[in-house]
C-alpha cells in the first residue's frame, strides 16, 4: 500500500488501456495509490490490476508521480534468494500490539510479539523440505528454490499486509523499472523485494478465504496447510486455493461413524460459535440421520465470553443425561470447558474430540484434563515421519544461519542469551544485541531441548507444510519441463527461464499434481482438497496419572479402520479406573429382543417406549422398529424372540376333559343298555307294550348309538374318523327323532281312532308301517350323508386362524352346505315331533307317553340351540367338546324324560303296571 502525491490537478492525468499477459512486472500487484492533500484536491486512485478473462486492466498515472509506502512490514522474516521464491506465511506469534482505532490517524500494523514453537517447527519444515529438494538430483534439478516466510499474527489484517508484501515486493518506490536494473537488483533480492509466485500459507480458514480472495484476481495460487472449512472447495470462489489439509466434512462423518460404531445414540454437543463449528454439527446430524442417534443438545462457546459461556456449556452437561459429549472448537475454549467441569466434579463423560483439540499438547499436559477427560476419542490430522528432519532442527544454530530473525528470536527465548550481531550492513541497525541479554558463549545446542519445536514423535500440522512445499515443487517441475504446454501455454520461454514464470501457469500446473512423495505415499489435489487421512487417538492415563496419545485407528476417505482393543476407556470414578465396557449413553436402552420401538410424541426419535410384541410376533434383534409376524404353521415362544412350530392339539382320551365325557358316554352307554334290559325282561307288561315295544327298542337302539358316536369325536382326527363320525352322528339322531316322531303319530292315531268314524284310521299306523316310517326318515339322512361324504368329505387339518401356540387339529368343513343339511334335517324332525307331542299333551290317558315325547323334545331342542353360539365361540377343542356335550346331554334328555318314568312303574310300582291302570281317565 502506497500513498502518491502530485502537484496539479488530475483531470487528463488518467489513461486507461489494456495490457497483455506478459507485460508489466508482477510488483504491480500490490500499489494501491492514494492522492495525498496538496495544492490541488485530492483523489483516490486505485491500481489494482487483475487478472480475469486474460485480461489485465490498470491505471497509469501519466504525470510524474511520487509515491512512498504505507505502512511498512515487520522486518523480521525469513528469505533466501533462489531462481523461483515461494512464499511462506505463518502464525507466528500470537500476541498482537495495541491499535489505536481513534481514527485520527492512518492504522499501523506493528509487529506482534510472543513466539510460538509450534508454528516455528512448521516454518522450518518449510526450510527443510526447500533444502531437501534443491539438493534433489530428481526434482527441479539446476534450479535452486529460495523462501520469504513472514509472521501473520494470526489475524487478517497482519496477513493482508504480509502477503501483498509477498506478491509486490518491500520496495517504497513504484519505479519499478529502476528497481529491475543496476546494482540495486542485487540488493533488492537480497532484501527479498522480488514477488513471490506461490504462497504457503493462511492458516485459518478465515484468513485463507480472504487471502485467496485478494490473490484470486492476480492468479496467485495459495496453499493453505491448516484451512478446513468446506466452503473453500468452491471452485468458482476461491479458484488459486489449495489444501494439504481436508475438509472439515470429513473429520465431522469420521466423529459420526464412531458414535455410530459404539451405538451411542443420545449425545450432547459443544461447539465454536462460528462457520467451523456449526458446519461441523450440520455435516454430523446429516450422517447420523437414519442411524437412530440424537443430539441432546447443542450449545455454543464465543471466544469473547469463553468463561460465561463454558459454565453455561458445563451445566447443561452436568443436567444431561447423555454421556458422550462432542466437541468442534479450539483448544483453548475446551481448556476454559474443563475447568468449569472440574468445578461441578463432572468427571463420567465421554468426549468425542476435532482435530482442533484432539492432539494438543497443551490439555494434554493439563491435570485438570486427566480427570474430566481420560479416555477421549479423537479425530487427528494424519501423523507422518520426516526422515532427517529431527536432525536438521537439532542441528540449527544462530551462527550458522547469521540473517535468520525467526532463529535468533527463539535462541535467545530459549537460551536466555543474544547469539551474536549480524555482519550483513542492512542488517546492522536491526539486528543490535539486545542489552538485557549476554552474549552466548558458542556451546549452546538443541541437542537435550525437548520442547513442541524439537519434538518430532508426531508431525501432523509439519507434514502438511512439507506436503505443500513437494506440492509447489511438482508443479515448478512439470511447469519448467514443459509437459502439456500446447495446453496451457504457447511460451517456449517459461521452459527455459525460470524466472519468468507466471503464477497462472503455475496454478494451471498445481490443478494436476500428481507424485508419490518421499514417504511413498501417492499426492494429487481434487480440485482444492486432497483425499481425506486422518487417525483416530485415544487419551490414556499413564501410571504416573497422566494423559498420553494413542493411536488408534485411521480413516482413509470413507475408510473407516478402527482397532477397538487399543482402546482404554474410564469410568471417572477414581484415578486409575478403567473399564474394558465401552460407555453408554442413550435416551432409552435399546429395545431388547421381543418388543418393538414405540416413539414417544413430541420427543426425539432417541427416546422411545419398548412395548412387548403382540401373539404371533416377533422381533429378534436389539432396537427393532416392528414385530414380524410368523408364518401360519409357527407361532411366537414367550419372550417373543422366535418362531416354533405350532403344537397340534385335540381331544384326546387322556386328558381330564377327555376323560370326562368318556366316562359320561359310557355311562350313557350302560343306562342305555340296562334300560334296554329291563324293558326286555318286562316287555309283556303294559307300561313296555304300550305304543309299540318294537319302536321303543329301537330308540333305545339308536340313544345307544347316540352315545357310542360321540366317542369318535375324541381322539386324534383321521380321515376315516372325520368322514364317521358326522355320518353317525346324523344318522343316529335322525333315527331317534324318527322313533319318538312315529311314536308320536301313534299316540295320535290311536285317540283319533276312538272317536266314531276314525276306526280305519290305525290301519295305516299299524307296526309295518311305523318301521316303514322309521326306515324312510332315516334313509333320508343317509341319502345326504352319502352325498355330502362322497363329494366334499370333512378332513383332518389344522386350525390355523385360531391364534396360539397350540393348533387344534380337527375334521374341517370342506362343504358348509352338507354339514347345515344334516343339521337341518335333524332339526327338521325334531321340531316337527315337538308339534306333534305338543298337540297330544292333553289327550286323556293316566300314562300319555306324548307328555313325555313333548318335555324330552323340548330339552333336545333347547340343547341344539345353545349348541350353536357355544360352538362359534369355544376355541379349538373346546368346540369338539361342546358338541360331544350337546350330543350327550340330548341324548340323556331323551332316555331320562321318556324312559325314566316307565322304568319308576315297571321296577317301583309294579301295581300301577296293569292295563286298567294306564286307560283310567
Amino acid at each position: 500500500m502506497y500513498a502518491c502525491c502530485a502537484s496539479e490537478k488530475l483531470s487528463n492525468m488518467l489513461n486507461v488501456f489494456k495490457v497483455s499477459r506478459a507485460a508489466s512486472s508482477m510488483s504491480w500487484f500490490s500499489w494501491l495509490f492514494t492522492l495525498s492533500s496538496c495544492s490541488a484536491p485530492s483523489v483516490l486512485l486505485v491500481g489494482l490490476v487483475g487478472r480475469q478473462l486474460g485480461l489485465r486492466v490498470g491505471l497509469q498515472v501519466v504525470h510524474t508521480v511520487t509515491c512512498s509506502q504505507w505502512g511498512a512490514p515487520s522486518d523480521k522474516r525469513l528469505f533466501e534468494d533462489g531462481d523461483v521464491i515461494i512464499g511462506g506465511l505463518f502464525s507466528l506469534r500470537y500476541s498482537p500490539p495495541a491499535i489505536d482505532r481513534d481514527f485520527t490517524q492512518q492504522p499501523d500494523y506493528k509487529p506482534c510479539s510472543g513466539l510460538q514453537n509450534l508454528p516455528l517447527q512448521y516454518i522450518y519444515a518449510m526450510v527443510f523440505a526447500l533444502e531437501e529438494i534443491n539438493h534433489s538430483t530428481a526434482l527441479l534439478p539446476g534450479v535452486k528454490l529460495g523462501y520469504h516466510i513472514r509472521d501473520s499474527c494470526a489475524l487478517p489484517p497482519w496477513a493482508i499486509q504480509a502477503v501483498l508484501s509477498l506478491v509486490g515486493g518491500d520496495s517504497s518506490s513504484c519505479d519499478t523499472a529502476a528497481l529491475t536494473a543496476g546494482p540495486e537488483e542485487e540488493i533488492r533480492k537480497m532484501r527479498g523485494d522480488q514477488p513471490i509466485p506461490l504462497i504457503i500459507g493462511g492458516a485459518s480458514s478465515i484468513t485463507a478465504q480472504i487471502l485467496s480472495r485478494i490473490l484470486g484476481p492476480l492468479s496467485v495460487p495459495l496453499v493453505s496447510y491448516t484451512a478446513s472449512c468446506p466452503c473453500l472447495s468452491d471452485r468458482r470462489q476461491f479458484p488459486n486455493f489449495f489444501r494439504t489439509m481436508a475438509s472439515d466434512i470429513y473429520q465431522a462423518r469420521a466423529v459420526a461413524q464412531l458414535a455410530i460404531r459404539f451405538n451411542w445414540t443420545w449425545i450432547g454437543a459443544v461447539i465454536a460459535n462460528n462457520d467451523y463449528g456449526h458446519m461441523a454439527v450440520k455435516v454430523f446430524q446429516e450422517e447420523i440421520q437414519g442411524a437412530g442417534v440424537c443430539l441432546a443438545f447443542v450449545e455454543t462457546l464465543q471466544r469473547e465470553n469463553i468463561v460465561s459461556d463454558a459454565r453455561r456449556a458445563a451445566l447443561t452437561i452436568k443436567a444431561s443425561t447423555a454421556k458422550v459429549i462432542l466437541i468442534f472448537t479450539w483448544y483453548t475454549d475446551v481448556r476454559q470447558l474443563f475447568l468449569q467441569l472440574d468445578k461441578l466434579n463432572v468427571t463420567d463423560r465421554q468426549f468425542l474430540a476435532s482435530e482442533a483439540w484432539s492432539t494438543s499438547g497443551d490439555l494434554l499436559q493439563n491435570l485438570v484434563s486427566s480427570k474430566v477427560a481420560s479416555g477421549a476419542l479423537g479425530v487427528a490430522i494424519r501423523s507422518s515421519a520426516i526422515p532427517g528432519f529431527e536432525n536438521f532442527l537439532r542441528n540449527l544454530d544462530p551462527s550458522h544461519r547469521p540473517s535468520d530473525e525467526f532463529l535468533r528470536e527463539f535462541w535467545e527465548k530459549e537460551f536466555g542469551c543474544s547469539p551474536g550481531i549480524a555482519t550483513l550492513p542492512f542488517h546492522a541497525n536491526r539486528l543490535l544485541r539486545k542489552a538485557s541479554l549476554p552474549l552466548c558463549n558458542g556451546t549452546e545446542t538443541l541437542e537435550d531441548v525437548q520442547n513442541l519445536f524439537t519434538d518430532t514423535s508426531q508431525l501432523r500440522v509439519t507434514y502438511n507444510v512439507y506436503l505443500a512445499v513437494y506440492a509447489a515443487a511438482h508443479a515448478l517441475h512439470s511447469l519448467l519441463s514443459c509437459r502439456d504446454s500446447d495446453s496451457i501455454s504457447t511460451n517456449i520461454s517459461t521452459c527455459n527461464f525460470p524466472k519468468s514464470i507466471k503464477s497462472i501457469e503455475l496454478m494451471q500446473h498445481l490443478n494436476k499434481v500428481n507424485f508419490t512423495t518421499p514417504q511413498g505415499e501417492p499426492f494429487y489435489f481434487q480440485g482444492a482438497d486432497i483425499p481425506a487421512k486422518y487417525d483416530l487417538v485415544n487419551w490414556q492415563k499413564t501410571p504416573e496419572g497422566t494423559l498420553k496419545l494413542v493411536l488408534i485407528g485411521r480413516v482413509d476417505g470413507f475408510d473407516f479402520h478402527l482397532n477397538k482393543s487399543a482402546i482404554q476407556w474410564s469410568t471417572g470414578s477414581s484415578q486409575c479406573d478403567f473399564v474394558a465396557q465401552v460407555p453408554v449413553s442413550v435416551c432409552s436402552e435399546r429395545c431388547p429382543p421381543g418388543t418393538r420401538v414405540a416413539n414417544r410424541k413430541g420427543e426425539p426419535v432417541c427416546c422411545f417406549d419398548c412395548i412387548t410384541c403382540a401373539d404371533g410376533e416377533i422381533s429378534n434383534t436389539t432396537g427393532s422398529l416392528h414385530c414380524e409376524r410368523c408364518p401360519p404353521e409357527f407361532w411366537s415362544n414367550a419372550d417373543r424372540t422366535a418362531c416354533i412350530a405350532r403344537q397340534l392339539d385335540f381331544l384326546s382320551f387322556n386328558e381330564t376333559l377327555g376323560i370326562t365325557l368318556t366316562a359320561v358316554a359310557v355311562s350313557g352307554v350302560t343306562v342305555t343298555t340296562a334300560v334296554f334290559l329291563v324293558f326286555l325282561h318286562h316287555r309283556q307288561t303294559p307300561v313296555v307294550r304300550a305304543n309299540n315295544s318294537e319302536l321303543s327298542f329301537l330308540l333305545l337302539l339308536s340313544l345307544k348309538l347316540c352315545f357310542l358316536c360321540s366317542l369318535v369325536f375324541i381322539g386324534r382326527p383321521a380321515v376315516w374318523s372325520c368322514r364317521f363320525q358326522q355320518a353317525a352322528f346324523g344318522i343316529s339322531f335322525v333315527l331317534c327323532v324318527s322313533c319318538l316322531q312315529v311314536k308320536t303319530i301313534v299316540v295320535l292315531a290311536a285317540f283319533r281312532s276312538a272317536q266314531p268314524g276314525a276306526e280305519a284310521l290305525m290301519k295305516w299306523f299299524g307296526p309295518a308301517q311305523q318301521r316303514g316310517s322309521v326306515f324312510l326318515f332315516t334313509c333320508v339322512q343317509v341319502i345326504i350323508c352319502i352325498i355330502w361324504l362322497s363329494i366334499s368329505p370333512p378332513v383332518p387339518k389344522p386350525d390355523l386362524d385360531v391364534p396360539g401356540l397350540k393348533v387344534t387339529l380337527k375334521c374341517t368343513m370342506a362343504s358348509v352346505v352338507g354339514f347345515s343339511l344334516v343339521l337341518g334335517y335333524i332339526g327338521l324332525l325334531a321340531c316337527t315331533s315337538l308339534l306333534l307331542a305338543f298337540l297330544a299333551r292333553k289327550l286323556p290317558d293316566n300314562f300319555n307317553e306324548a307328555k313325555l315325547i313333548t318335555f324330552s323334545m323340548l330339552i333336545f331342542c333347547a340343547v341344539w340351540v345353545a349348541f350353536v353360539p357355544a360352538y362359534v365361540s369355544s376355541p379349538g377343542k373346546y368346540a369338539i367338546a361342546v358338541e360331544i356335550f350337546a350330543i350327550l346331554a340330548s341324548s340323556y334328555g331323551l332316555l331320562f324324560c321318556i324312559f325314566a318314568p316307565k322304568c319308576f312303574i315297571t321296577l317301583l310300582r309294579p301295581e300301577k303296571n296293569t292295563k286298567k291302570h294306564m286307560m283310567a281317565r
